[in-house]
């Protein structure tokens, strides 16, 4: 099959594969002639790998993992467990379902139990994960010679007296990034026991750790490992990972020291069919911002296909991109299934972080032994969850990366049986593009995982923290590459440098007395203090969001979610730090407008493309949010609402480009169009960045002008949303022709006749989509490829 070619459904029952007929059952109502479906690729089944266990596992591991229904090892786990025993710190990157968890718990619980006073740790991203993974282990060391091993959780649920109890007696400890930066590093002494007999450190999950949240993660771990070096530890590390793209400079990067990568999947996969799929143009005159074409929803899409797949009693899983959205499309489903088996309504449901855990684990086993046929869910149950046997996952939405949607998709045909998968796009020029290019998405290497421990804006609080946990050396404050930056700080005040005196001579910088660094890191990568969403009719905090997104999400009159409620804003108090909110579900859902400018600090790169320069550049980002915009479930907007909120500044980092008002007439775009064309390429260039950088078009922001003030061109940027970047401009940089040349291709397999949010309008853009010139944007983006050339348009890979 050619990349792009759209094989067409067999309809008879002749070859089909299981998939297949699935498939054929959702376009059963569907025409031929209709464009929805855009491709079709089948895989082939994989045969599993199978190998002996290693001579050094424990006999009574082996038993206990036996018991479990572990009959033999795949050979992914064998190899990854193998490196682990040896000392050597391992990766192991394969798909979902393909029994990861054992590669580190073999070494783990063979080294707890040869060494009664042996110590680990397992990190996980998030709670869910972290519980079943611990439930899991339990199991394995429920009885005896495992006992002794105590496996504990240590998170924010965990109580006072338990807590107390897992210092002093537990010895593999289930924690997140968060306990260990601000329950475990900043009290070390309290853990001496653990750190000083630390055999393992389990990191699961760690393609989630990227962007700025990932170097957070990044300097945790090397804040740990530089506390067990001082409690005479060098724990050995057990990373997991989805399917990535070079996960060995990964994970070596998350935990500063080689790490050698086990990619080969031992284990077994039944065939599936991948479909792409692109929801129809509303008719009947709907329209959205500026008059603008508005799709059926990838949520309605979503249910009407979940639907007809329960009805054909296939076990699926529908992913959708917000909690909301979860519980909307498992409602709209029942609804359609109750119109014909109202039997059938019951045996579909939502699941979602925020659900209690008995709650959660009663919704897993009913779908995995079939008494419920079907659920959307968040990203919750991409990882980890073990559910077995599911006929079909429907993606409603692009998740963001090609490692995410095939994890995703791993969900289905986790056995040996033949599935089927669908991928439903979104109003999002990303989403539009992967459907029309299927290459992009089945055929490419997975992305790259950004992650940037030197940003300052990240660094800088760590390297206090790690100075009062103890006192930083010159030696390290070198190997940091921060000596500058450390100088700054102690001009403020907040750390300061002694001379060496004492048995060694050596200099140290220690933190000033009244410092307090360890609450003013939000290891989930926060903008500025937190912002407190408190209930104002009862009082209760509903929850956080950072400052520096708090103008754009909870303004006054803005709806904002929690836990599947709806809450409108009533007032935000930033010198306070509270957001006031009632319960309400006004009907229409609110999306904040800004105007933004940018100045030039510095330009770090630039490169000449004859009549283009390309250039990545430090950069000072004001924003001021100056309204929102009211739209219906349909996309139709209601109106604009004007606020009036402060500006805020943000520096960081950006990738820009110019060009020169005669490449603009070579075009055939005349001063009229001019910045119309430049916004459009912005909006589309942002949303296809996602396809080249591990973000969120959220992460992301950007400028165009038809004369910046600091290049005198014709300029775009687009640039991180975090201070100090987030190294999202540095890859686009790197792969600017890639980038753009997809953003081109986005341009144009859009339907729609002058720009919708499928291609060029932004659902944040502060001048309410105005000016926007999609044709110029073609023209434009074509005559900048064709300076930069068909080979030197991308920088070399760092």
């Amino acid at each position: 099959m050619n990349p792009g070619d759209v094989t067409r459904p067999i309809r008879d029952a002749g070859d089909t594969s299981y998939g297949r007929s699935l498939l054929n059952r959702v376009l059963s109502g569907v025409e031929k002639s209709d464009p929805r479906l855009t491709h079709i690729a089948e895989l082939p089944p994989r045969a599993a790998q199978v190998t002996k266990w290693p001579e050094w596992t424990s006999p009574d591991v082996i038993a206990a993992v036996q018991a479990a229904g572990v009959e033999e090892p795949w050979s992914h786990q064998t190899l990854a467990a193998d490196l682990a025993a040896d000392g050597v710190h391992v990766v192991v990157s394969t798909g979902t379902a393909s029994g990861k968890s054992l590669a580190y718990q073999l070494p783990v619980l063979t080294a707890l139990q040869e060494d009664p006073r042996a110590t680990a740790l397992y990190l996980s991203p998030t709670k869910a994960l972290g519980a079943d993974q611990l439930r899991m282990v339990n199991e394995l060391t429920s009885e005896d010679p495992l006992r002794g091993i105590h496996p504990a959780p240590y998170d924010g649920d965990t109580p006072p007296e338990i807590r107390q109890w897992v210092r002093a007696h537990a010895r593999w400890v289930f924690t997140n990034p968060d306990m260990l930066h601000v329950g475990m590093l900043r009290s070390h002494q309290r853990w001496a026991r653990l750190l000083r007999q630390l055999r393992y450190v389990v990191v699961d999950e760690c393609h989630i750790y990227r962007g700025v949240f990932g170097s957070h993660v990044a300097l945790v771990l090397r804040r740990l490992r530089r506390l067990a070096a001082r409690y005479g530890a060098d724990p050995v590390f057990v990373l997991c990972s989805a399917t990535a793209a070079d996960p060995a400079a990964t994970a070596s990067t998350l935990i500063g020291a080689p790490c050698v990568a086990v990619t080969e999947d031992g284990s077994p996969q039944g065939s599936r069919t991948v479909a792409l799929w692109e929801p129809p143009l509303l008719g009947g005159g709907v329209t959205g911002e500026n008059g603008a074409a508005v799709r059926r929803s990838a949520g309605a899409e979503a249910a009407k296909i979940m639907a007809d797949l329960v009805t054909e009693g296939a076990r699926t899983l529908t992913f959708v991109r917000s909690r909301r959205g979860a519980e909307l499309v498992a409602m709209d489903t029942r609804r359609l299934l109750a119109d014909v088996d109202a039997g059938l309504a019951e045996r579909v449901a939502a699941y979602r972080a925020g659900y209690l855990a008995e709650d959660r684990r009663a919704l897993e086993a009913a779908l995995s032994e079939g008494s419920l046929l079907g659920a959307a869910t968040t990203n919750a149950l991409e990882l980890g969850v073990d559910i077995a046997g599911l006929d079909a996952v429907v993606v409603a939405g692009y998740p963001g990366t090609v490692a995410s949607f095939w994890q995703q998709a791993g969900r289905a045909g986790r056995r040996t049986q033949g599935s089927l998968v669908l991928l439903i796009a979104r109003d999002d020029p990303l989403d539009t593009y992967l459907v029309h290019h299927p290459e992009a998405l089945l055929g490419r290497p997975l992305e790259a995982t950004i992650t940037d421990p030197h940003n300052p804006y990240v660094l800088g609080p760590h390297l206090l923290c790690a100075a009062m946990e103890q006192p930083l050396t010159d030696a390290e404050v070198h190997e940091y590459r921060a000596w500058e930056l450390l100088s700054g700080l102690a001009r403020d005040g907040l750390i300061r440098r002694r001379p060496g005196n004492g048995r060694d001579g050596t200099a140290r910088w220690y933190v000033t007395a009244d410092a307090h660094p360890h609450d003013a890191v939000d290891v989930r990568g926060g903008i500025g203090s937190a912002i407190a969403v408190v209930d104002g009719e009862s009082g209760r905090m509903l929850g956080t969001t950072d400052a520096g997104r708090a103008p754009a999400t909870l303004h006054p009159g803005a709806v904002h979610l929690h836990q599947g409620e709806s809450y409108v804003v009533d007032e935000l108090d930033l010198d306070e730090g509270v957001a006031l909110v009632h319960a309400d579900t006004p009907g229409w859902t609110t999306s904040a407008r800004a105007v933004t400018s940018l100045e030039v600090d510095e330009v770090t790169e630039h490169r000449v493309h004859g009549s283009v320069t390309t250039a990545l550049a430090d950069v000072l980002v004001t924003r001021q949010v100056i309204g929102y915009l009211r739209k219906l479930p349909s996309g139709e907007v209601l109106d604009m609402v004007p606020l009036d909120l402060p500006a805020q500044t943000l520096p960081t980092r950006a990738v820009l480009y110019t060009v020169t008002p005669d490449l603009l007439a070579r075009a055939g775009i005349d001063a009229r169009r001019v910045p119309g064309a430049l916004h459009a390429a912005e909006h589309a260039a942002i949303g296809m960045l996602p396809l080249v950088a591990t973000c969120d078009r959220w992460d992301i922001g950007g400028v165009s002008t038809a004369e910046h003030a600091d290049t005198g061109l014709p300029t775009v940027f687009v640039y991180d949303g975090h201070p100090g970047g987030a190294g999202f401009a540095e890859r686009g940089f790197t792969r600017l022709r890639h980038w753009l040349s997809a953003t081109l291709a986005a341009i144009e397999s859009c339907g729609c006749a002058g720009g919708c949010p499928s291609c060029v309008q932004s659902p944040k853009c502060g001048n309410g989509n105005n000016p926007l010139d999609k044709a110029g944007a073609v023209r434009l983006l074509a005559a900048i490829l064709a300076e930069l050339g068909p080979d030197d348009g991308d920088c070399p890979e760092p």
